[in-house]
């Protein structure tokens, strides 16, 4: 299904102060505080972004990383996460982790808006992204934004009237590539290696003179085909050059690692072995809560988002319904789910919207959050890489 032409002028129309903020709930929330507290962004200051080749130093980039805004607009994003992928290269990561809503959170929330509707949304938004690092320092060679196979990259082309080089230095293709001269749209054998999440046959191949791979809409049963790409370019040149880049964009990685053990998923030991790897260098996620209180209204919506741009930390960020961030704590490791609900009660709580601890009693908390408030992959793995939350 097409994008309504509705959610279309929706998504133009949106305020660039409410494009990632997710639709407003009704709460009983108010405080002096959150007018105080304003989470002004950068570019409203009319403040740019220190940078190394504008003279400032590691500790300013740092600092300035660390008290970074969620973006205003998807211009503002663009510029933003290309900046942190472009700090994380010249630290010398190879795999990365781009996360953001690809549409404004009122479309994304429309009944109308497909599964594929989003994915058109990113690749459109990974060519951009790809455009930005053609011709430049960190890369060498072209930008290669890959599809998990063939007939998902051609139905692609077809829908958003795309050549296969759609940009210069920008490639539009697939992971798995069928032998030359097969030219059937549908590969049955692909399907089957897919379910079995354990890798691509050896259909996967590196592209020669690429130096970035941007892999867009791949399930977890597709990540192995990832693993498989990194295995063949991990090794470095023996000329001096660098090794490639994979940039894993708008994946969802969490809800991905969430299938992970089960029957036809790769297995649990896929986390430790590589996809705690992967490090984090833009990352929005929002969530939404609710939570019950003994007075009216009875129920207090809220919500936040944990946002981190590299180098800076991970930010525990919460709505003040205005359109606007406040920041609430700074993690130098990535806060797992329960944890991060947990720094924006604690807020709540600062701001007298809920009841303190010690007035709700030790019983009644420990039923609201429970014995278990990680996953099994937000715990700490013997097998497994810090660089994930790092």
């Amino acid at each position: 299904m097409k994008l309504s032409i509705t959610a279309l002028a929706l998504a133009l129309s949106l305020s660039s102060s409410h494009a990632f903020t997710p639709p407003p709930v009704s709460s009983s929330l108010s405080s002096s505080s959150t007018s105080n507290n304003r989470y002004e962004t950068l570019i409203s200051m009319n403040i740019p972004a220190p940078t190394a080749s504008g003279g400032a130093t590691p500790e300013e980039i740092q600092a300035a990383a660390n008290n970074e805004p969620p973006p205003s607009s998807f211009f503002e994003l663009q510029r933003a996460s290309v900046r942190a992928a472009q700090s994380a290269i010249n630290d010398g990561k190879t795999l990365l982790e781009v996360e953001f809503p690809p549409l404004p959170a009122q479309v994304l929330d429309m009944d109308d808006v497909s599964a594929y509707d989003v994915a058109k949304a990113n690749v459109n938004l990974a060519l951009d992204f790809a455009r930005s690092f053609v011709s430049t320092d960190e890369i060498e060679g072209d930008v290669a934004v890959m599809l998990p196979d063939e007939s998902e990259c051609n139905i692609m082309l077809e829908d958003l009237k795309l050549e296969p080089k759609p940009y210069p230095g920008v490639i539009l293709t697939s992971l798995r590539k069928g032998e030359e001269g097969d030219t059937r749209m549908f590969k049955p054998e692909n399907l089957f290696i897919g379910l079995m999440g354990r890798g691509s046959g050896g259909t996967v191949k590196p592209i020669e003179g690429v130096g970035m791979y941007v892999i867009v809409v791949a399930s977890a049963q597709e990540l192995p085909d990832v693993e498989e790409l990194y295995e063949q370019i991990k090794i470095p040149t023996t000329d001096g050059g660098k090794e490639p880049v994979i940039v894993f964009y708008n994946l969802k990685l969490d809800v991905l690692r969430g299938d992970l053990g089960a029957p036809a998923f790769p297995g649990k030991d896929f986390q430790d072995r590589f996809l705690s790897l992967v490090k984090p260098v833009y990352y929005l996620r929002t969530r939404q809560y609710s939570r019950s209180v003994s007075q009216p209204p009875f129920i207090i919506n809220f919500q936040g988002c944990i946002f981190r741009s590299y180098p800076g930390h991970f930010q525990t960020l919460l709505d003040t319904g205005t359109g606007r961030y406040r920041k609430v704590v700074g993690n130098d490791l990535r806060p797992a789910l329960g944890e991060f609900k947990e720094q924006l009660t604690d807020a709540l709580r600062e701001e007298g919207a809920i009841a303190k601890k010690e007035e709700e009693g030790a019983l009644f908390g420990f039923l609201r959050t429970g014995y278990k408030t990680t996953t099994w992959w937000e715990e700490e793995r013997e097998d497994a890489s810090l660089e994930w939350r790092t």
